[in-house]
């Protein structure tokens, strides 16, 4: 293991997700396999071996009953639910991986998948949710959005991935339809959780250094494919545009609002705790509303899809 930490494995000193997700230039070669097991495996998860670090809290306000703690539950069940569907995808990715390199590489973002479906989940136990109940809790807070959302997104990757066997395909699709949206995303869960529930915002920072490298990644690996197929263009076009339109016409906003509303509830309950934190520069989390973090995360979601696109040389 090389001694000089990479900056995307660094727990003390990585960049943020949305800065990591927009500017980080990492490629299949440089992330392979070796690379995962010494400075993922054998340096970043060391660190957080449960989703966390060892000395993060779970504290009182996560613990008892209220809408806080029922946000948070929402959240975690989904997300968890989210990154095990992934990781079922990616294994008919790595299937159809056409040479060493990608199937190393696809192979790690599985097992990477993988473990956060674990963790958000064990957060789940750790928060008071006896084991045995939580299949039950996930289904009862989060099985309407899994049905409604989840379920044709998986639905339409299949199709793709495993149905057309449709290699690069299915990378655009992970990298902007899923990659895309979840950094952003679990960049502001982080936020929102530094201070209410710092073990919950670990597990989505640890998350989000994993989703920046697949990012990162599968970008490249779009944009050489485009290089060296340029009629390719339109056809990946074509996909990410029936994506988006499939994303468009999911019902994900009414479960987004319900979850942030529950916060917001919170908030008025236990914003004492966090009276100056600001949740992004000049604005601080107790003055929010469910809207306005709705809008902010969807924006960060489209502006990172949109530099991106642009690196692939898709835009």
């Amino acid at each position: 293991m090389d001694s000089k930490i990479r900056l995307e494995v660094d727990w003390d000193n990585t960049v943020p997700v949305l800065e990591g997700a927009r500017s980080l230039e990492l490629t299949p070669e440089s992330c392979d396999l070796q690379y995962w097991l010494d400075e993922v495996a054998g340096r970043l998860l060391r660190r957080i071996p449960t989703g966390h670090t060892p000395d993060a809290l779970v504290p009182e306000q996560v613990l008892k009953p209220g809408p806080l703690r029922e946000a948070l539950i929402e959240e975690f069940a989904f997300r968890s639910v989210a990154e095990e569907k992934v990781t079922r995808a990616l294994g008919h990715l790595v299937s159809a991986a056409p040479d060493r390199v990608l199937t190393e590489f696809f192979a790690t973002q599985l097992l990477d998948e993988a473990r956060h479906a674990r963790v958000f989940r064990e957060h789940l136990v750790e928060i008071g949710i006896p084991e045995a109940e939580v299949d039950d809790t996930i289904s009862a807070v989060a099985g309407k959005a899994i049905e409604a959302v989840l379920d044709p997104l998986e639905e339409f990757g299949l199709s793709v991935i495993r149905d057309q066997r449709d290699f690069y395909g299915g990378v655009i699709t992970l990298t902007v339809l899923v990659e895309g949206v979840l950094a952003p995303f679990g960049e502001l869960s982080e936020r929102k959780w530094a201070e209410l529930d710092p073990a919950g915002a670990e597990i989505e920072r640890g998350a989000g250094m994993d989703e920046i490298r697949h990012l990162s990644v599968g970008s490249s690996v779009i944009r050489r494919h485009l290089q060296e197929q340029p009629g390719e263009r339109m056809r990946i076009l074509e996909l990410i545009g029936r994506g988006r339109a499939l994303w468009e016409n999911l019902p994900m906003q009414p479960f987004l609002f319900q979850r942030e509303s529950l916060f917001q509830q919170g908030l008025q309950e236990w914003g004492h705790l966090v009276a100056d934190y600001e949740v992004w520069p000049g604005r601080k989390l107790v003055d929010t509303t469910a809207e306005e973090r709705m809008v902010t995360a969807s924006t960060w979601s489209q502006e990172t899809q949109d530099v991106r696109l642009r690196y692939m040389g898709v835009l």
